[in-house]
């Protein structure tokens, strides 16, 4: 019975209610959060359920009236009305029963990098980056450049940026791996495709509570900015590189004039960066959980191919294919990518829950 699956959601909820009033939570900030956070995903579920209730009853109400002889004819046009109401509030609360990716509300730090191609790589990242940018622009999402390393070629070596909105993760946490684009190269004079390849990152911005870092775990060093367009800051220490010692992580940022802000948008980048270690190394002690990721974007295998010459582009995650690549990346049409791999992930989810 569905009712019998809502019964733990609703009694959580009140339990969370009365713990967030207790004076030993609301003097710690840190676990109020987290319950306040937790007890605002469960609301939509339990205000369905008042709704599904609520209409059960109203039913049975009406079932009761039938054999009533004035009553008996309104009563049948009443369940004409409520009845076929039923499977489609019951798949609403199913899709809501989901288990939820905690940091599906998260802003993100998402990086992309050049890999094997060469300057056709570089640009490609430019290329992506731009496609992502105009996806932002249409979500009413707003992108702020955390570093970048351009390439001579054009495009980036790397870029660094933290995208900031609703729902940001939740729909972007599907670009993260490996992006192959096949294309004509405009220095190619036979015409020959050449195949390239970048890695994109995709990690939940954390708050300083959440990841606490011991000062005397990082070594900072500060240099002088340089290459493409650091020559305006370059005649002072601005830059800085942060190495997290127990993880090895090494985080570098020379973007701005200020030594204070590039070591503080470094700080988030690394925040970001342990956080997604710490997600990874969950994920690897438990096997269920890392299932229940299927879709999430794994880094480590190609998940998708740019093909220019045939304007295709395919995801191999779901063996999905369109012949709109330019319009997709021109236009930052990505839901036509994102929309089927969320669906995807959620008729997993729905089968793995018995649901």
């Amino acid at each position: 019975m569905l009712a019998d699956k809502l019964t733990p959601f609703i009694n959580r909820y009140n339990e969370l209610s009365e713990m967030l009033s207790s004076p030993d939570i609301t003097s710690d900030i840190k676990r109020m959060t987290e319950l306040s956070k937790e007890q605002s995903s469960l609301l939509p579920i339990v205000e369905k359920t008042k709704e599904y209730k609520a209409l059960i009853e109203e039913i049975s109400d009406s079932k009761e009236m039938l054999s009533d002889p004035e009553m008996g004819d309104m009563a049948k046009e009443e369940l004409k009305e409520l009845e076929p109401q039923v499977p489609l509030i019951e798949e609403e609360i199913k899709m809501l029963l989901l288990p939820k990716d905690p940091n599906d509300d998260r802003n993100i730090i998402v990086e992309l990098r050049a890999g094997a191609g060469g300057d056709e790589a570089a640009i490609f990242v430019g290329d992506l980056f731009d496609a992502y940018t105009r996806y932002a622009d249409l979500k009413g999402w707003k992108i702020e450049l955390m570093s970048s390393s351009p390439s001579d070629a054009g495009g980036y070596k790397e870029v660094v940026a933290l995208i900031k909105g609703e729902q940001v993760y939740s729909r972007l946490k599907y670009e993260g791996g490996t992006h192959r684009v096949q294309r004509v190269p405009q220095t190619e004079s036979q015409g020959r495709v050449h195949t390239s390849a970048i890695t994109v990152a995709v990690m939940p911005e954390v708050d300083d509570v959440e990841i606490e870092i011991n000062e005397n775990d990082l070594k900072i060093d500060v240099m002088r900015s340089s290459g493409c367009g650091g020559q305006s800051v370059n005649t002072t220490d601005s830059a800085v590189r942060i190495t997290h010692l127990p993880s090895g992580l090494v985080v570098t940022n020379q973007d701005q004039k200020s030594q204070h802000k590039n070591r503080e948008k470094a700080m988030k980048v690394l925040k970001a960066r342990l956080y997604d270690l710490q997600m990874q190394e969950a994920q690897a002690e438990d096997a269920a959980q890392r299932a229940a990721q299927v879709g999430t974007g794994d880094r480590s295998g190609r998940i998708r191919t740019y093909n220019y010459p045939q304007n295709r582009i395919s995801d191999h995650r779901i063996n999905l294919t369109l012949y709109r690549l330019n319009e997709i990346m021109s236009g930052g049409l990505l839901d036509e990518i994102i929309e089927p791999l969320i669906a995807d992930h959620q008729a997993k989810i729905v089968e793995a829950a018995g649901l």
